[in-house]
């Protein structure tokens, strides 16, 4: 019996492949590479769809920001060193970083700040030394959080992230349109506190951009260490969280990736997640030696993409910048940095009764009782003075 080809495709039907399934986690994924619309040397770059450039007028003004943001941080350092402040977590080097958040953001948004956000404080307007209060050793916190919308600044790693979580769920239960931005280092992403809060706001869609600040080393401990992840903006899609990596110290790149993820969180869509790739120049505070776990040849190599060089090289060919606004911004810089040294350089007056302040809207018997005994003890110092 003679087979034919078409007898043979009637007794073996090819099966046909069934259509792959569309990837669910396709669009909670970061781009492979970190978005980047200005090159180390601040040229640009291709346009990119996702990301379109910020209003140059925008870009003049981070510029401006970061100039002084930089000159507050190196006087800050120097305070340290007078004395003046008893520690001093620097953020030189992610001037883009701290800026680009706050100008994302609007003055109603509230910010949720790690210790190394001083920077990005001043930049909101806060008052320098309300700022370096807390790191001064005068109080937990210097400034009103609920009139500038900006929590305390944050000592304990990653706590600030169920804070925003829940503020911003509390925020959009009550009608409003609020976003909360908490800033995150590397190493808070090792925390549960991260991990729970990033969680609830992806349940519960509450209004929340994480904004992770990948330096590169929580205090001594390098990233290889902390994650075997291909980069920790996909530590969001594990929770349906969308997320985008981006060049940290691009000013452009930042400031157009966080607008986006600000309305994505303001449109009712729920958090968002940004690891920015930046440096940090400085040890971790005044109190660690960086030299012991990094070496120099890395920080000359982070020194050459200098966020603030790379923004004005960029405003200079756009005709935005010439020498004398660069140098007014520096002399505006400079009176700022100047202003901050004469009042840190004034003794504060502490009322020892402050200590009672704050602690519970309703003071409990405990406290009221030990309030009282603090006042006749200082009653009792004041009389034997005074017989002296």
């Amino acid at each position: 019996m003679t087979t034919t080809p078409e007898a043979v495709r009637r007794a073996s039907p090819r099966r046909r492949r069934a259509a792959t399934p569309p990837d669910p986690a396709k669009p909670l994924l970061p781009a492979t590479d970190p978005v980047r619309l200005l090159d180390p040397a601040g040229t640009p770059l291709p346009a990119h769809a996702d990301y379109p450039e910020p209003p140059v007028e925008a870009l003049a003004d981070m510029y401006r920001r970061m100039v002084i943001g930089r000159r507050f941080d190196i006087q800050a350092t120097a305070l340290t060193k007078q004395g003046r402040l008893a520690v001093y977590p620097s953020s030189r080097g992610q001037e883009a970083c701290q800026v680009g958040a706050i100008l994302a953001l609007r003055e109603d948004d509230w910010v949720f700040p790690t210790y190394r956000e001083s920077m990005a404080l001043v930049s909101r307007g806060i008052d320098p030394v309300e700022v370096l209060t807390l790191l001064r050793g005068d109080w937990h916190c210097g400034y009103d959080p609920a009139a500038r919308h900006t929590a305390p600044q944050c000592t304990p790693l990653a706590t600030q992230c169920v804070h925003a979580a829940g503020l911003a769920y509390g925020e959009a239960y009550q009608g409003r349109d609020t976003v909360a931005l908490a800033f995150i280092g590397d190493g808070a992403t090792s925390e549960g506190d991260f991990h729970e809060g990033v969680n609830f706001a992806a349940v519960f869609k509450a209004p929340v951009v994480y904004f992770v600040q990948n330096n590169k080393y929580a205090i001594s401990v390098p990233l290889s260490r902390q994650t075997a992840a291909p980069s920790l903006a996909y530590k969001g899609v594990g929770y349906g969280v969308p997320s985008e990596q981006v060049d940290g110290n691009d000013p452009v790149a930042v400031l157009a990736v966080l607008t986006r993820a600000v309305a994505h969180a303001r449109a009712g869509k729920g958090p968002f997640l940004v690891e920015a790739h930046t440096y940090r120049m400085e040890p971790h505070t005044n109190a660690d030696d960086a030299t012991r776990y990094r070496d120099g040849a890395e920080v000359d190599a982070w020194r050459d993409r200098d966020p603030v060089a790379r923004l004005e090289t960029y405003l200079r060919a756009r005709d935005v910048l010439d020498d004398a606004r660069v140098a007014a911004i520096a002399e505006e810089a400079e009176a700022y940095a100047a202003d901050l040294r004469t009042r840190m350089n004034a003794q504060p007056t502490v009322d020892p009764m402050s200590l009672f302040d704050h602690v519970y809207a309703e003071p409990t018997p405990q406290l009221v009782e030990q309030r009282e005994q603090v006042r006749a003890e200082l009653a009792a110092a004041a009389d034997e003075e005074s017989e002296r």
